[in-house]
C-alpha cells in the first residue's frame, strides 16, 4: 500500500476526471468530418489521427498547469520525469480505429501512479456517455454509482473479450489462440478498446478479458477499475499485467482462464 492520503486521492481523482472530460469533449465535439490518418506506428493499419495528438496535448498541458511536479507517460510520445512521486499514464484515444470509422467503442484513459503503484484511474467514454473511475481501496464507479464484476459462471458459460495486435505475425498467433479458446467459453468479443474491455469486466458486461501486446497506457486505469470492482487482474501466472499478457476476470473465471491462456501460448507469438 502506498502512502496515499484521502486528500491526495481526491485531488488526483478530480484532476484525472477533468483531464479526461476535457479530452473527451474535444474528441466528440471537434472531430472533423474528413478525419484522416496522421501517422502509423507498428504497421500501416496501426494508426494515429490528428485528434489523438490534439487530445494528448490537451491532457498534458492541463496536467502541467495543475500538477507541474508530476511525471507523465503518454501513448503518443509525451514523457516527463517528475519529482513528486506521481506519474500520469495517459491514452488520449484508446480505440483510434473505432473513432476513425465513427464507431462508439473509444475512450480517454487517465491513470495516476504514486511511487509506481496505480492509485487513480479514469476511463471516459463520451460516445457511450459514460465515465468509469476508481481510487485504490475505494471501489469502482460508473457515472458515480458503484459497480461490481459479475459472479463467476463456469468457464464454458463465460463471455470473454480479447484484442488483436496490428502486426501480421502477432495477429496470426492471436487468431490461433482465439480459435482454440472459443469452444471452451460462451463466446469471444472484440471491441477494439482495451480500456473499455477492462471497464466492461468491472461493470459485469463481460466475464473476462485477455490480450497480448498491451502497454501501460492501455491498461493502467482500466485494470485498477476492474480490481476495485472485485475482479482479478494479472499477466502470466504469478506476474502483473504487461506486454506479454494482460488478463482480467471475475475471480472464479480468472483462476481458470489464466492457466488456460498459459497452456494455449497466449503470451507468445
Amino acid at each position: 500500500m502506498t502512502d496515499l492520503t484521502g486528500e491526495l486521492a481526491a485531488e488526483l481523482l478530480d484532476t484525472a476526471r477533468e483531464a479526461a472530460r476535457r479530452a473527451g469533449a474535444l474528441l466528440r465535439e471537434e472531430r472533423p468530418a474528413d478525419l484522416g490518418v496522421a501517422a502509423t506506428k507498428s504497421s500501416p493499419v496501426d494508426v494515429v489521427t490528428e485528434m489523438d495528438l490534439a487530445a494528448e496535448k490537451l491532457i498534458t498541458s492541463f496536467l502541467a498547469e495543475h500538477r507541474p511536479d508530476d511525471g507523465i507517460l503518454g501513448e503518443e510520445g509525451a514523457s516527463r520525469t517528475g519529482s513528486s512521486g506521481v506519474r500520469w499514464i495517459v491514452d488520449p484515444l484508446d480505440g483510434t480505429v473505432n473513432y476513425l470509422y465513427g464507431r462508439l467503442d473509444w475512450a480517454v484513459s487517465v491513470a495516476a501512479e504514486l511511487r509506481g503503484e496505480t492509485v487513480v484511474g479514469v476511463v471516459a467514454a463520451p460516445a457511450r456517455d459514460e465515465t468509469h473511475e476508481a481510487v485504490l481501496g475505494g471501489g469502482a464507479r460508473r457515472d458515480g454509482r458503484p459497480v461490481r464484476c459479475r459472479p463467476a459462471p463456469p468457464l464454458d458459460q463465460a463471455l470473454i473479450a480479447t484484442g488483436f495486435n496490428y502486426v501480421h505475425d502477432r495477429r496470426t498467433a492471436q487468431a490461433e489462440v482465439a480459435r482454440l479458446l472459443l469452444p471452451r467459453v460462451r463466446d469471444v468479443r472484440r471491441s477494439g478498446s482495451a480500456a473499455l474491455d477492462l471497464c466492461d469486466v468491472a461493470c459485469g458486461r463481460l466475464d473476462g478479458y485477455y490480450e497480448r501486446g498491451t502497454h501501460p497506457w492501455d491498461h493502467a486505469a482500466g485494470a485498477l477499475i476492474a480490481r476495485e470492482a472485485g475482479a482479478l487482474t494479472g499477466g502470466r501466472p504469478g506476474q502483473p499485467e504487461g506486454p506479454e499478457l494482460a488478463v482480467a476476470a471475475s475471480p472464479g473465471v480468472f483462476r481458470l482462464l489464466q492457466p488456460l491462456l498459459e497452456d494455449l501460448g497466449a503470451w507468445h507469438d
